[in-house]
């Protein structure tokens, strides 16, 4: 079926007709304008009765849908400011091992005999050190630091180049080093070398999502971490052998997120996160706060992680 263009007045009758109560309607207007009816949308269906009507709960309001769209607008902030934090530090640590074991010139940190020699990943580690290079080409010049060290000295350092490099490229990096470089890098991180290979998707994937201002709260990602002690401590149900939450989801970032930070740095991001929930639970009657944390995959219990 067609989309046709609305004005601010039919969305707002739209809405209202599938039994949304909008306390102010030219406050509704603005926001609509302001924020775009796409947000209404995209969280909407958290408060509708089923699927098939599209009709809200009764008692549904329009400031407890704008509840949402900002909480997770402050969530994803509170989240993006980390993920930038653990991204400047693998940029970093990747740099430095890579620079003190090859060298400081491109000619030399990107020589693939630098890497893994597996035969299976020749091709990866050829296309991945052209991503490199291409980026060099692309942005080198458009970078105040790259463009000092490419006038005044001819090469850029990989300290310098990491600056350049998306976290994406970063990560993929990681999974085409020598298993000496992983396992200094990985116990910089305090953890695993597999359990990093497995980390950096995820928060690649969620990085994005954050830096395009897309849907965070409740994303589910392609792929998964494996069980591990934080699953147990917290008591997690499992359904069909399977835990329900902390796999693809929000909690399983804040997995992760527990294992790189710092430990003030988690336990500062979690306060944040804590407060932003029980902000939003202040403001929402029509559904419980607990429909939310299941939709975002967070136990009730998530602030006891802070204690393992």
């Amino acid at each position: 079926m067609e989309k046709i263009f609305k004005t601010i007045e039919e969305q707002i009758e739209i809405l209202k007709s599938k039994g949304l109560i909008i306390e102010d309607e030219y406050e509704a207007g603005q926001i609509l304008l302001r924020e775009n009816y796409f947000f209404i949308s995209g969280y909407r269906h958290l408060f509708i009765n089923n699927a098939s009507d599209h009709n809200f709960i009764v008692g549904t309001t329009f400031r407890e849908i704008y509840s949402l769209f900002k909480f997770d607008r402050h969530f994803r902030n509170i989240l993006f400011k980390n993920l930038l934090m653990i991204e400047n530090n693998l940029k970093s640590v990747t740099s430095y091992q890579l620079s003190k074991k090859y060298g400081y010139k491109e000619k030399d940190y990107l020589n693939p005999k630098n890497f893994t020699q597996e035969k299976d990943k020749r091709r990866r580690v050829k296309d991945i050190i052209e991503k490199m290079k291409r980026q060099i080409r692309v942005n080198g010049a458009h970078h105040n630091a790259t463009m000092h060290y490419i006038y005044n000295y001819g090469y850029i350092p990989m300290w310098i180049l990491v600056k350049v490099l998306s976290f994406g490229i970063v990560c993929e990096l990681y999974t085409i080093l020598k298993p000496a470089d992983k396992i200094e890098i990985a116990e910089i991180f305090g953890v695993s070398t597999s359990e990093l290979e497995e980390y950096l998707p995820l928060l690649a994937n969620y990085r994005n999502l954050c830096a395009h201002e897309d849907i965070v709260f409740e994303h589910k990602t392609e792929r998964y971490i494996s069980d591990n002690h934080y699953h147990e401590q917290m008591r997690i149900e499992k359904v069909n052998g399977e835990y329900i939450y902390g796999k693809n989801d929000i909690f399983s970032l804040i997995i992760i997120l527990k294992s790189l930070l710092q430990k003030d740095e988690f336990h500062q991001m979690l306060k944040e996160i804590n407060y932003e929930i029980e902000l939003l639970d202040g403001r929402i009657d029509s559904i419980p706060i607990e429909k939310i944390l299941d939709r975002m995959g967070m136990p009730t219990n998530y602030m006891d992680i802070l204690d393992l």
